[in-house]
């Protein structure tokens, strides 16, 4: 039986392991079917980290994380979580592999994925020129036309990431202004191939056996609707919360969770069940910044420390 069960391999759960490995506890695995490091390792450039003077990639900044946080006895189950359940004081964790594995307590950490914008054409040129992830994708549009769909933090920062590759970017935002922090807009204004496209609608994605070739806006205000000839969408409209493991037979789930599917907190980590933490972009309220997802992992392992002790 493990001391400590850890769903999920971004910065909270390898904090998490880290902290709680550390701290004591010596039987923690961390469930992460693939590599660990999270949603961070796409994101093309990071400067805001502490004590990172250099601008890296967020590959980069988890590049030896993996190997620090294992240092001390935790270990990587490359197996997938699909539920939690819970009897008396112990966790049951149901593996893919069909397997389950009993737990003392338990770290929901699997984060976040990018929300479909649901637009005309959008899934069926999926991976045929539309994308969420300018790092993964961006380089085969050099020199070429695309555009953004978005207007927070992730969308300007990836347009700016596409301005240093393509021709021109179109950034279209619903609103009149970006949600995006100041400091991120006043960047992307510096960038003249950066076209933005405010009070414009994203009515349909438009392409051929080759894959997009344009897509089509409307004006909020004129209800105008032109076509932008581009062959690369990229979507960032934000994230849904990857809460599946929490789902129980009944439909509920395993604890209590806020509109949105975000796991309701305290300032510990701890879940409204006992022994069951919560960090990272799962949780209500999360920056969604690295930094903030490792402090709660750290919250999380001490606080797993002191529930078993």
């Amino acid at each position: 039986m493990l001391d400590f069960a850890i769903i999920g391999g971004g910065p909270a759960g390898l904090t998490a392991g880290l902290y709680a490995t550390r701290g004591g506890l010596k039987n923690v695995t961390m469930f992460e079917k693939g590599l660990p490091g999270g949603q961070i390792t796409q994101s093309s450039e990071i400067e805001n980290y502490p004590g990172q003077l250099e601008i890296v990639t967020g590959l980069e900044l988890m590049d030896k994380w993996p190997e620090q946080c294992k240092r001390f006895g935790l270990k990587h189950d490359m197996n997938e979580v699909l539920q939690v359940t819970k009897q008396n004081d112990i966790f049951t964790l149901t593996l893919a592999s069909n397997e389950k594995v009993e737990a003392k307590s338990v770290l929901i950490s699997t984060g976040s994925v990018p929300k479909s914008a649901n637009i005309k054409g959008e899934a069926e040129f999926f991976g045929k020129g539309v994308s969420t992830c300018a790092t993964c994708d961006g380089f085969f549009y050099k020199g070429k036309d695309v555009a953004v769909i978005g207007g927070g933090d992730t969308a300007v920062e990836e347009a700016i990431f596409l301005a240093n590759i393509c021709k021109t970017v179109y950034i279209i935002h619903r609103r009149d202004s970006f949600r995006a922090s100041p400091h991120e807009v006043s960047k992307m204004d510096s960038y003249s191939n950066i076209v933005q496209v405010l009070q414009h609608n994203t009515n349909e994605i438009i392409g051929d056996n080759s894959g997009v070739t344009g897509l089509r806006v409307e004006d909020k205000k004129t209800n105008e609707i032109k076509t932008l000839d581009v062959l690369g969408v990229f979507i960032f409209v934000g994230r849904d919360v990857l809460n599946a493991p929490l789902k129980q037979d009944d439909g509920s789930f395993l604890c209590d969770m806020n509109e949105a599917g975000e796991v309701i907190v305290n300032l510990n980590m701890n879940t409204s069940t006992k022994g069951l933490f919560a960090a990272g972009d799962i949780r209500i309220d999360a920056p969604k910044q690295v930094v903030c997802a490792a402090s709660d992992g750290a919250i999380a392992g001490i606080a797993a420390i002191s529930y078993l002790q």
